[in-house]
């Protein structure tokens, strides 16, 4: 990826370092060891990271700046909470709780409600949209759907635009110059019958996870909470929520 010069918070985005895995991994050791200069390289060293996940959210009308500093929060959270002895790279960690933390945001900080109206007519135009792709393998215009539905055009436009964000599988929200992390990444692809395969046997082994584990994993990963913010909702202390986590992964992946 061509990062061009960028202003942002102040920061010329072009002179950001870029740190490779090893680095990384030998400053987070040192982050856990108390340092906080090594914490402070560490955030420095994947701003670039966060700049990439922010240009996702770009067509809302946000304040960038208010979004990169927001994300930055998602970063020390990540770095804060990573797991060394995971066989997990940093940015895999990391990409999703930035998203999180300005998904957290943009949803408190949302003053647009969708009425109940305009998501019906959405949902109208969806099953429409559905029902013809289905019968003749194409895609219906838009004018189409409003016809069926006897709406004006710019009402479906409208309504469809405010439920929906659509994102390609294929779009990148992160790359540091060798592996590139896609859409397709953070959420799986289901077309292949092994990925199937391999989502039916996952959610057999999440089964027999006890409620505890369940619901830690659940608080984590789904919502992107941090270890300490499930803490605080699961009722224990930090150190028990990295425990449990790392348990409950690993039988996972024994399995």
């Amino acid at each position: 990826m061509q990062y061009n010069k960028v202003e942002i918070c102040g920061v010329n985005t072009a002179e950001l370092k870029l740190l490779s895995e090893s680095e990384k991994t030998e400053l987070l050791k040192k982050v856990r060891a108390g340092d906080r200069a090594a914490r402070d390289e560490l955030v420095k060293g994947n701003l670039r990271l966060v700049l990439s996940v922010i240009q996702r959210f770009s067509n809302r009308g946000e304040n960038m700046d208010d979004l990169f500093q927001v994300g930055c929060i998602g970063l020390i959270k990540a770095i804060d909470n990573f797991d060394t002895s995971l066989d997990v790279r940093f940015s895999t960690y990391a990409v999703p709780m930035v998203i999180g933390e300005i998904r957290r945001y943009l949803r408190d900080n949302n003053s647009v409600r969708v009425s109940r109206s305009m998501r019906d007519t959405a949902y109208k135009a969806m099953q429409v949209k559905e029902r013809v792709m289905s019968e003749q393998g194409r895609e219906p215009s838009v004018e189409e759907i409003a016809k069926e539905l006897e709406l004006r055009t710019e009402d479906v436009v409208l309504a469809l635009e405010a439920i929906a964000e659509p994102v390609s599988l294929y779009e990148s929200v992160y790359s540091d110059g060798g592996d590139t992390i896609y859409v397709m990444d953070q959420i799986g692809d289901g077309n292949d019958d092994s990925n199937w395969l391999d989502e039916i046997l996952l959610r057999e082994e999440i089964q027999k996870l006890s409620p505890r584990e369940k619901r830690i994993l659940t608080l984590r990963f789904m919502q992107g909470k941090t270890q300490m913010e499930v803490a605080g909702e699961v009722g224990i202390s930090q150190a028990q929520v990295s425990r449990l986590e790392k348990g409950a992964l690993g039988k996972i992946k024994n399995h």
